[in-house]
């Protein structure tokens, strides 16, 4: 039987100042006055109109994404949130993230972020190197991320991540570990810290920067950082997750344990465990904002609707618990896919056979050379 998992919600705001060459988020470079307003009012009929999916549920966490959110000015963001919240059961001290661009970052505004409900920050920092920045075609400057974080921790914020990208065009070891020391020197709970791939549809897909780090040097900034994070006290839980204790990303973490979530806005994807017809509904909208904002509340803001059939959540549940270190327990498998644990059975004896994966009966962990092969690992559960 299926039994219902935690429920999140994702909530993107899709605008941006300008799209970086690497993004393939749905994000759209903002042009004149944003209709900060009407979005919010599209966001709030979409919240109804997918609400009896969830009805009597507790959102255990929120995440605004983009795009980028911090462009929404905090009143945007507390009239959505105290709206939501009265259509929503919040748990007590609901982890509320809001993604921030340092470049959009003003004195006075985090103050606002924080009295709304925001309790979480994460700083698309993406490196504190001005070279590096510039051929990323980042908005900001170093000094601007060192001074949007110092802006953040004086209006009280002390649980906020920093995003990180190493293997960056012309970076050296060298460079990949100072933007570490100078990300440690802001004290951050969270690190997220992941290397530049070439994502389809992207300007650096049709035009690669010259001098990126062939693949044997992106290995060797990824184990150096790998230690110098954990060398700082912050422990590895997921692919390229590192936390202080107790600080991890409990919206991400409920991601990847095959949680629920509704997700609202232009593009945004959600996943909810219908116990009732005992089946998975994957549901996303409509991905530009202009036809978004004209149909969010109706049936044809739906961009589709998916039910998981039972052989495909094997593949969907391991593509995500297997970034996890702690891996999970095979008891969550069950409870979340609907599947007896024999389903799994063959898969997993030729991934523990491997190296790939180590089972105790009741966890599966992935082993050091699992997460390096996490694709291939991944593949074997997939439906034939």
């Amino acid at each position: 039987m299926l039994t219902t998992p935690p429920l999140s919600l994702y909530v993107h705001l899709p605008w941006c100042v300008r799209k970086c060459p690497y993004c393939d988020f749905n994000s759209h470079e903002g042009r004149g006055a944003l209709p900060f307003a009407a979005y919010v009012d599209a966001l709030l009929a979409d919240l109804d109109h997918d609400l009896p999916l969830v009805w009597g549920r507790t959102v255990q966490t929120v995440f605004f994404g983009g795009g980028t959110p911090s462009l929404f000015p905090p009143e945007a963001i507390d009239r959505f949130l105290q709206a939501a919240s009265a259509r929503l059961r919040f748990a007590p001290g609901c982890e509320i993230t809001l993604e921030t661009n340092p470049g959009t970052a003003e004195h006075g505004r985090f103050e606002l972020y924080r009295a709304a409900g925001v309790n979480r920050l994460s700083f698309g920092i993406q490196s504190f190197d001005d070279g590096c920045l510039k051929r990323l075609g980042r908005i900001h400057d170093s000094g601007e991320a060192e001074a949007a974080v110092k802006l953040a921790q004086d209006a009280g914020y002390d649980n906020f991540n920093l995003d990180l990208m190493y293997a960056l065009p012309e970076q050296t070891l060298a460079m990949a570990e100072r933007d570490l020391e100078r990300a440690f020197a802001l004290q951050p709970t969270h690190v997220s810290h992941y290397q530049l791939t070439l994502e389809p549809n992207t300007v650096f897909a049709a035009r690669p920067p010259q001098g990126i780090p062939d693949d044997d040097g992106a290995w060797d900034m990824q184990e150096h950082c790998q230690a110098l994070l954990a060398a700082h006290g912050y422990a590895q839980y997921e692919v390229s997750a590192y936390a202080r204790p107790d600080r991890r990303c409990a919206h991400n973490v409920n991601y990847w344990r095959y949680g629920d979530y509704l997700g609202i806005g232009a593009g945004a994807h959600g996943k909810i465990t219908l116990g009732a017809e005992q089946t998975v509904l994957r549901r996303w909208k409509i991905k530009h904002p202009t036809q978004y904002l004209v149909h969010a509340g109706s049936a044809q803001a739906i961009g589709g609707d998916d039910r998981i059939e039972p052989a495909r959540r094997p593949f969907e549940f391991m593509l995500n618990a297997l970034r996890l270190v702690d891996g999970f327990a095979l008891a969550d498998f069950e409870a979340r896919t609907g599947l007896d644990r024999a389903a799994i059975a063959a898969p997993l004896a030729t991934a523990v056979a491997e190296g790939w994966l180590e089972h105790d009966g009741q966890r599966v962990r992935p082993t050091d050379l699992g997460r390096r092969y996490t694709n291939n690992v991944v593949s074997l559960f997939l439906d034939d």
